[in-house]
């Protein structure tokens, strides 16, 4: 379990690849008190456990910065527990978790709650996001400051943008002092109302109320003036356009303290999934175009996208076995982020370490977490996989309590077989 104490342990034989500092070789790694004590070439094992993992690659274990539970309020749709077990299937050491609770994370008592209840429950790292405003409203900022000494790691209003610029003027400038990071999620409220998914032919030829680019490159461009003028760090979560994500490009060229993050679903799906009207594939942001997909691909590796997040959005059948338009938006996510993610490696659209740096480094980064990389004296928090292995995803035995993901049914190369907390195995294909 991930709060015992962790047996020492080499893991031999490893391609061992530490994006963050660039290593990719053949290695050993030894693991002591928790965290990794030496990295070399045919360490002496003595009487430590061996993991022989030839063949296999090892790598820090993967942050997702956005993940939906319904704990506490709604645990039908999932735990703090489930979503450990499903996080560490997938290679997720670290997750953060989103205020969208009942009630909602927008005070300390509630960021306290979380990180004791993820410490009890959970078999990864859990980190609370805080409410940006009171109750999720966007009209009162919430006491920001005070969540952030409690342990939040950034805020935000989750799927609810803030659409009042006042609003977002007054955070930025209030987070400014104490270096908070806050996000928001770019969707201009009134342009994209009566949407369900991307606009354009094939939403027309379905009959369905679309959701415009433009709606997302307004928030973004507004957002990133609001960064400009207060010096404050904004996090532009889960793009979905290529015109959104040329307005960071420019901003982070001109110095603005910009980040931005995109869903694993959006860089591997386009618009076209949503097929014979899929719920499954009803997303927010909803799936784009193809152009817009390969533009996000191509923000990796030049440094404007941070961060690749799974999207974990939960949700119940009913909410699923409805006419498209009025089905709820989500999918799970968690447990195939990295198996979705080395898609694109495969079908050679990026390299596996440009992949794994907004997987892991890249996310650690944005929160200055010391985890997201593999170095002495760091916390082994290290995923092990196959990176060839095939498999067919299959919603029912996927380990959320809920079940929708756009990847049902679909062929998948590469797979987890280890996962590492603290030290411990909280995951093991093999047992």
């Amino acid at each position: 379990m991930k709060g015992a104490k962790a047996e020492p342990v080499i893991i031999t034989g490893a391609r061992v690849i530490d994006p963050a500092s660039g290593r990719d070789e053949i290695l050993d790694v030894r693991i002591e008190n928790g965290r990794i004590c030496e990295i070399g070439v045919s360490l002496q094992k003595d009487d430590v456990q061996n993991i022989d993992a030839t063949g296999l690659i090892l790598a820090p274990g993967l942050v997702d910065l956005l993940v939906k539970t319904g704990e506490p309020g709604a645990e039908a749709r999932e735990t703090l527990r489930s979503a450990g077990k499903a996080a560490a299937a997938g290679g997720v050491t670290t997750l953060v978790v989103s205020p969208q609770t009942d009630p909602v994370i927008d005070d300390p008592a509630m960021v306290d709650f979380i990180k004791r209840r993820g410490r009890k429950r959970a078999a990864v790292h859990i980190l609370p996001a805080g409410g940006l405003t009171r109750g999720l409203k966007g009209e009162l900022l919430a006491e920001i400051g005070l969540m952030k000494e409690a342990g939040a790691v950034l805020f935000t209003n989750g799927d609810h943008p803030i659409g009042n610029a006042a609003i977002m003027r007054n955070a930025l400038t209030y987070a400014g002092g104490m270096d908070a990071l806050i996000s928001n999620r770019p969707i201009e409220p009134r342009l994209s109302a009566n949407g369900v998914m991307n606009a354009g032919d094939f939403a027309s030829r379905l009959g369905l109320g679309g959701i415009p680019a433009v709606a997302e490159r307004i928030m973004v461009e507004r957002d990133v003036a609001l960064a400009e003028v207060s010096g404050t760090r904004v996090l532009i979560d889960q793009l979905s356009t290529g015109a959104a994500l040329d307005v960071v490009r420019q901003a982070k060229g001109r110095g603005v303290k910009v980040h931005c993050t995109v869903s694993v679903h959006h860089l591997t799906l386009n618009e076209l999934d949503v097929g014979d009207y899929r719920t499954f594939a009803r997303l927010s942001p909803p799936l784009r175009s193809e152009s817009d997909r390969l533009a996000l691909i191509a923000g990796i590796p030049d440094g404007t996208i941070d961060a690749v997040v799974s999207g974990h959005d939960p949700r119940p059948a009913e909410e699923k076995r409805l006419p498209f338009s009025e089905s709820s938006p989500g999918a799970v996510g968690l447990e195939t982020l990295l198996s979705g993610a080395l898609s694109l490696v495969h079908n050679n659209e990026i390299s596996l370490r440009d992949m794994l740096f907004v997987l892991s480094a890249g996310p650690a980064k944005m929160l200055g977490l010391s985890c997201g990389k593999i170095e002495p004296g760091v916390t082994a928090d290290l995923v092990l996989f196959d990176q060839d292995k095939p498999w067919v995803c299959d919603a029912n035995k996927l380990r959320s309590k809920s079940k929708n993901t756009p990847y049902d049914g679909r062929r998948m190369q590469g797979r987890v077989v280890m996962t590492f907390v603290n030290g411990n195995c909280v995951f093991n294909r093999q047992a």
